[in-house]
């Protein structure tokens, strides 16, 4: 159903237009605001945030329906995205106070991250090929930025990569998105796209689908778009770090499935889709197999999850409980993750997971906030990753797709390794280099809160 008139299409994105209002106000309000001061920036992006989620839950309640002209939704699952999305980028905000406070790009960093927010929440929603083209530019170009922001040689090293990569995959789509409009005469629309494609030359759809997916699989940071991620997350701040392996991947992998969602039967997009899930879970536990670094290891495991969070995408129209399944294992690997960050933020010498021996002792807390992340990144009962990954397993075996289910089962186990060997020395003996320092106060309230935030989610989806 597309509703109609401007004022309430407006209304209607009201959660976009205020995270975009956010992110002017504090790029325009930092050029006039000192830097001792630029605490006040954080509370505008925080506002900011805070109105989207506020704007969105209002939404939830007005029926589903298609906004400028059909080519935006406006449904339950933009609904949940617009509501993932500002919690994560709160987080990401609060785990990255203690290394942002006073730094000379801060109001620019609250910026950059509600712009690629806003991009993020754009192509979960996108119902038009083209307005997915632009929420993939606009999440991503910010990222550039995060990335060098640090201005070391990694960080230099992780922004032209994530720039090249960025580049050539928005190629890619670029072209598959020529591709699919030449053969469509011209439809961009996803509600008229499957009908002006049955009958368009079936390689040339398949062509520009394929295209589209793989450059939607750099922002979702799986194979073969996954380069980038382990060394911008080795090499950008952490706050960066944070929210590159988190947020932009939550509106790729809704985008991807509700394009996939809206090809003709013609095209066998699903398979594709699940080729890619299988290759990102495995390639991804494969490589962090050999990781020492914490950071390093957190990016090839977000590969591995956007593996896992795929898999809904490719039984797309076959099931009822692709959808669901895909939005709970979302919202569960953002607090899941983004626990992980805090406690590496809150930590910010400890570059080797040996460096963790005796945090159990020493700051009980934080090791109790990572064994939560951790064994919730595997997805060990009762945290969300845990149901989501049933959820999303129980969707590929009723979408027909049983052998999905089962490459997830061994991929999960085959994870268990790399997940405890960082874990194992928090239990040892003695500290490293002696005492442990203060860790970052807002770092390790944010590991806390996305600690208990990941277990209450999974005790009350596991419930209902």
């Amino acid at each position: 159903m597309a509703m109609s008139g401007m004022g309430s299409d407006v209304v209607a994105v009201l959660p976009e237009v205020l995270l975009l209002v956010g992110a002017l106000a504090a790029l325009v309000g930092g050029a006039y605001t000192p830097r001792e001061r630029q605490w006040v920036l954080r509370l505008v992006a925080v506002a900011a945030l805070l109105g989207s989620s506020a704007a969105a839950v209002v939404g939830l309640t007005s029926p589903a329906g298609l906004v400028f002209e059909g080519t935006y939704a406006v449904d339950s699952t933009t609904g949940a995205v617009r509501l993932i999305v500002a919690a994560a980028t709160l987080l990401v905000i609060g785990l990255g106070v203690d290394e942002l406070a006073g730094h000379r790009q801060e109001s620019e960093t609250y910026a950059l991250l509600l712009l690629s927010a806003t991009g993020a929440v754009v192509m979960a929603g996108a119902a038009d090929l083209l307005v997915m083209v632009v929420a993939f530019l606009l999440a991503s170009i910010p990222l550039y930025a995060l990335v060098g922001q640090a201005r070391t040689a990694s960080a230099a090293e992780g922004a032209m990569k994530t720039y090249l990569m960025g580049a050539l995959f928005g190629i890619v789509l670029l072209t598959g998105v020529v591709v699919l409009l030449g053969v469509s005469g011209g439809e961009a629309g996803y509600a008229g796209l499957a009908v002006a494609l049955e009958t368009a030359p079936a390689g040339a759809v398949a062509a520009g689908a394929v295209a589209v997916i793989v450059g939607l699989m750099f922002k979702a940071g799986g194979v073969p778009g996954h380069f980038w991620v382990p060394d911008a997350a080795q090499g950008a701040g952490v706050t960066a770090a944070a929210f590159l392996t988190t947020v932009p991947k939550i509106g790729a992998v809704v985008a991807i499935y509700r394009l996939v969602d809206a090809l003709p039967v013609t095209v066998d997009a699903q398979l594709v889709v699940a080729v890619l899930a299988v290759a990102s879970m495995t390639l991804g536990n494969l490589a962090a197999f050999a990781q020492t670094a914490p950071r390093r290891l957190l990016g090839w495991s977000t590969v591995s999850q956007v593996g896992y969070a795929l898999l809904p995408a490719a039984v797309a129209g076959r099931t009822d409980l692709a959808e669901p399944a895909m939005v709970l294992f979302l919202a569960a690997y953002a607090v899941t993750n983004l626990a992980a960050f805090a406690v590496v933020a809150a930590l910010p010498r400890r570059v080797s997971i040996d460096d963790y021996r005796g945090l159990a002792r020493s700051h009980p807390l934080l090791a109790g906030a990572l064994l939560v992340s951790l064994l919730g990144l595997l997805g060990t009962p009762p945290t969300s990753v845990f149901v989501g990954k049933l959820l999303v397993a129980t969707a590929a075996w009723d979408g027909g797709s049983g052998w999905l289910a089962v490459v997830l089962v061994v991929n999960t186990l085959a994870s268990l390794f790399y997940y405890l060997r960082w874990f194992a020395p928090v239990f040892r003996g003695g500290e490293v280099d002696g005492e442990y320092p203060e860790p970052r106060a807002w770092a390790t309230r944010a590991a806390v809160v996305g600690g208990v935030a990941s277990v209450v989610l999974g005790l009350i989806a596991g419930a209902v």
